[in-house]
């Protein structure tokens, strides 16, 4: 341990950071394969291809590695970029958004991390708030921004824009997200995603598009 402490404080920043990289895809690949009740940080230390007295360096336990898988994740969803613009039409921007949205959600490997909270949610409800709210909410405030302005602007008719938001996004989930997070499915293809993706523009616009 004293060792491999060493190590840490003379590495690079780069290498610091390509080892942390490093864990964590191996801790990724181990709670996906045996979830987090099942994981060990010895298994995790041989995912990751380094030694226990390395991974206690970066990580204290199992908790703040699957924490930190959470933050990589946040970041991730916050990175993606959604053209909230009000001066775009709504039926093109949801149509975008859908898109983006759906993308993200059923990339190859995205469904790991929402399976595993989703398993400890009610052991460790604190894990479960966190990624909800950095995840989850942060996009259906953003949306209900959006569709804010445009009831400003005469164009729709919503009396409550939080709502609808999270109502667009589970229209755009229908029939992909489920069977695609339980791994009855595999990820959906381009055409089916358009094919939804169009569905759920024309119920919403129905619904709220100012007569």
């Amino acid at each position: 341990m004293v060792a491999a402490n060493r190590e840490h404080l003379h590495a690079l920043p780069d290498e610091d950071s390509s080892k942390r990289r490093q864990i964590l895809a191996g801790a990724r690949k181990v709670f996906m394969d045996l979830g987090f009740d099942g994981a060990s940080m010895g298994e995790i230390a041989r995912a990751a291809g380094v030694s226990k007295g390395t991974l206690y360096v970066y990580f204290a336990d199992k908790s703040a590695l699957f924490e930190a898988i959470l933050e990589e994740e946040a970041l991730f969803h916050g990175q993606v970029v959604f053209n909230f613009d009000p001066a775009r039409d709504a039926e093109t921007t949801l149509k975008d958004f859908g898109q983006a949205y759906l993308h993200l959600l059923c990339r190859p490997g995205g469904g790991s991390a929402i399976r595993t909270v989703m398993a400890i949610a009610e052991r460790m409800p604190d894990v479960g708030r966190r990624y909800y709210l950095r995840v989850l909410e942060k996009t259906i405030n953003r949306l209900s921004e959006y569709l804010k302005a445009h009831v400003a602007s005469g164009d729709l008719a919503i009396d409550d824009c939080d709502l609808a938001a999270s109502q667009f996004m589970e229209l755009c989930k229908a029939s992909l997200f489920l069977p695609f997070v339980f791994q009855a499915a595999p990820p959906p293809s381009e055409e089916r995603m358009t094919e939804v993706i169009n569905s759920a523009t024309r119920m919403f616009l129905a619904s709220y598009k100012a007569k």
